[in-house]
């Protein structure tokens, strides 16, 4: 543990009066709002998307990219807006398949002390960046159509899981949830059905039906396309 992070341990336990807690929170809150605020105006503008998700560390020589890349180009492609983290990795390849298929690009750019910084694919007028992740999620849930989910680490689990308890919970239209990569979400979904599902009855078993797993770009264009064709867009709030 670094000493920057044993002080934020003691400054969480440190006592504040009355007065030191009200000062820090009205503040904060203002800083939120200021978030929300300039979050919604930029995104109201841009209209209905494609949200895909993925680790910062892929890099651009892994199929993984290269997918993600082929993914966001076949959608703009065909009239859909993407929208990414922002970052690099597998966010900088849905933009870069964006911008190369003369799409929105989109950035929802989160700011941190490693591995992000907004990447040049995405468009300057598009590019927002956030301090609190709960901001950033909401702009992607409220303005996306359909989430795809590229291999990824703890934010993109935390992503993914947040979209599906959204739609588990009717608090958002039912869009499409793709989770590409058979080979990697395997372990997850063998996990999901015999230990949540199976032994512990934590879900229903039409609950798997919220997502898809594939592996294609032509198989996750073809899930996007068809959820457009038989639904009406609509707000997810």
């Amino acid at each position: 543990m670094t000493n920057q992070e044993e002080e934020k341990i003691r400054k969480a336990f440190a006592a504040k009066d009355w007065n030191d807690i009200k000062a820090s929170d009205s503040w904060q809150i203002f800083k939120i709002m200021s978030e929300f605020v300039d979050g919604f105006e930029k995104m109201s503008r841009i209209g209905p998307c494609v949200s895909i998700f993925g680790s910062a560390r892929t890099k651009p020589e892994s199929p993984y990219y290269k997918l993600a890349e082929e993914i966001a180009f076949k959608l703009t492609r065909e009239g859909y807006g993407i929208i990414s983290g922002g970052g690099p990795g597998i966010m900088e390849a849905a933009n870069k398949g964006a911008k190369t298929g003369g799409g929105k690009s989109v950035g929802l750019n989160i700011m941190l002390p490693f591995e992000q910084s907004s990447n040049q694919y995405v468009d300057t007028d598009k590019n927002v960046n956030f301090d609190y992740f709960f901001v950033r999620k909401t702009m992607f849930l409220k303005y996306s159509q359909g989430f795809i989910a590229m291999p990824g680490g703890f934010g993109t689990l935390d992503e993914l899981f947040e979209a599906i308890t959204l739609i588990q919970t009717n608090k958002v239209a039912h869009f499409p949830i793709i989770l590409v990569g058979k080979k990697y979400w395997a372990g997850m979904l063998k996990w999901v059905k015999e230990t949540m599902l199976n032994e512990e009855n934590n879900i229903n078993e039409k609950d798997l039906d919220l997502f898809k797993i594939v592996d294609t770009s032509d198989e996750a264009v073809a899930i996007i396309n068809e959820f457009y064709s038989k639904y009406l867009l609509k707000p997810n709030f």
